[in-house]
């Protein structure tokens, strides 16, 4: 695109001088352009039925992308890239993966209509004086390996992960989530069609990619890990100015060990990475799960010099619920709007969490730690990790019922995952009735229990 910035991100507007006032794409009003290349152009749009703002690509009419720049084949190969992506149109629904919305076949120049991720590209921050920090680079690794995991599980390679491909929500100079998008490369295990070949970007693809094998997940773990590492070092694995000597580094060259090219790099974190690099496709991680979770487990023995010991990390979160009981039956997507909507609190022992006689406005799933039921002094139940506690709050249809009957204290020090009533009816009605559910199995254990004596009671509530 030759509107991008230097590192690779979209501004918000970049209008030309020479270009005529653009009102509308279809149905969409055109806000400002965003970027154009010889193939195509991109534009802020809204879409006032949806109340939302959108990203449209735009394909160039064949002769205009030739006059632009493009080569017949180039323009050629653009419809094709554009026919993968319309194909996704609602299919993908992943927190790290944008939406693809709608496709117009709007004669000459058909266009695509995405989700707007108001952010920049990972390219920003793969320079030596601009480098992430590390927990923050490995939190965009486990990010991107449950993304493209859950695309794997769809039937879908992307086949060009690189750090302008992923998007990066800001909080300041931090990074507070990732997209994955431009899935016109992509290889779709189930279609029927002609697909494109051959694509990729070079320093980021894996041997197998290069020699026109028959691709699997494998591919995609290759290119991320050399994201990765050029995230960690301010290089990618493999640098040469000639593509003859860059495709023979790929095939036959080691890349320099982390550990000498930063510091703070651990010998786990240079092992991880890579391991996602080796040569043959054999020797990388068996799967998607895999990686993520090793990539967690970085964090958790603590192998990642933390820049902050405030807040757990996403990861460190989706890792937690995945772990517990009461999470067993939600998806990846429906642990992920947990992570984000939840209110997370960490609580000392001793803590109330609710006192006999008050009003309770919200329920809390434990997480980590213990609390004690106490009701007239004397403890009543112990409920550990997995389970939820004070539910009645979004359960009970009388609001008498919401008053507390008990005292609730925190025993051992304590991770909740918080909802009020209000917060539980934004998630998505998927969720919703996953939470039902977990909420109806706690609540038929606790019966059961009941009438199974004291011992019995315990038992199950640890």
């Amino acid at each position: 695109m030759t509107n991008r910035q230097a590192d690779g991100s979209m501004p918000y507007a970049l209008p030309r001088a020479d270009d005529p006032p653009l009102v509308g794409i279809g149905k969409y009003r055109v806000l400002s352009r965003l970027g154009d290349g010889a193939t195509s152009e991109v534009f802020l749009a809204r879409d006032d039925f949806a109340d939302r703002d959108v990203a449209i690509k735009r394909l160039r009419p064949a002769p205009e992308a030739v006059n632009a720049g493009a080569t017949p084949d180039t323009s050629r190969h653009a419809g094709l890239f554009f026919a993968a992506e319309a194909a996704l149109v609602g299919r993908l629904r992943h927190p790290n993966v944008v939406e693809i919305l709608d496709a117009v076949d709007d004669g000459p120049a058909p266009y695509l209509v995405m989700e707007y991720v108001p952010g920049v590209t990972l390219r920003r921050f793969c320079r030596p004086d601009v480098l992430l920090p590390l927990d923050q680079i490995v939190e965009i690794g486990f990010k991107c390996a449950m993304a493209l995991g859950y695309c794997w599980r769809q039937g879908l390679i992307h086949r060009d992960i690189k750090p302008a491909n992923v998007l990066a929500l800001m909080d300041g100079p931090r990074v507070v989530d990732v997209k994955i998008t431009d899935f016109g490369s992509v290889l779709d295990l189930g279609a029927d069609r002609t697909q494109v070949l051959g694509v990729g970007s070079l320093a980021y693809m894996s041997p197998e990619q290069l020699e026109g094998a028959d691709l699997d997940a494998r591919a995609d773990m290759y290119s991320l890990s050399a994201v990765l590492y050029h995230l960690i070092a301010g290089r990618p694995p493999f640098d040469a100015p000639q593509q003859a000597a860059l495709m023979q580094q790929i095939h036959h060259g080691r890349p320099p060990p982390l550990t000498g090219l930063r510091a703070g790099v651990s010998a786990a974190l240079d092992a991880l990475v890579r391991k996602g690099l080796a040569r043959q496709r054999e020797q990388r991680f068996k799967d998607w799960d895999e990686y993520a979770a090793q990539l967690s487990a970085l964090v958790a023995r603590g192998e990642i010099p933390r820049a902050t010991d405030a807040e757990l990390l996403d990861s460190e979160r989706f890792t937690l619920l995945r772990a517990l009981e009461f999470f067993s039956a939600f998806g990846d997507v429906a642990l992920w709007e947990v992570v984000h909507r939840a209110h997370w609190e960490r609580h000392a022992p001793g803590h109330a969490l609710y006192r006999k006689g008050g009003l309770n406005n919200t329920f809390h799933i434990i997480a980590e730690g213990s609390v004690e039921v106490w009701r007239d002094g004397r403890k009543i139940i112990e409920l550990a990790a997995g389970t939820s506690v004070g539910e009645m709050a979004y359960l009970a249809p009388d609001p008498e019922l919401a008053v507390n009957s008990a005292d609730v204290t925190v025993k051992t020090p304590a991770t909740m995952v918080s909802f009020t009533p209000d917060s539980l009816r934004r998630l998505s009605l998927q969720t919703r009735s996953l939470f039902d559910a977990a909420f109806i199995r706690v609540l038929v254990r606790r019966l059961h229990a009941a009438w199974s004596g004291p011992a019995r009671a315990q038992a199950v509530a640890n």
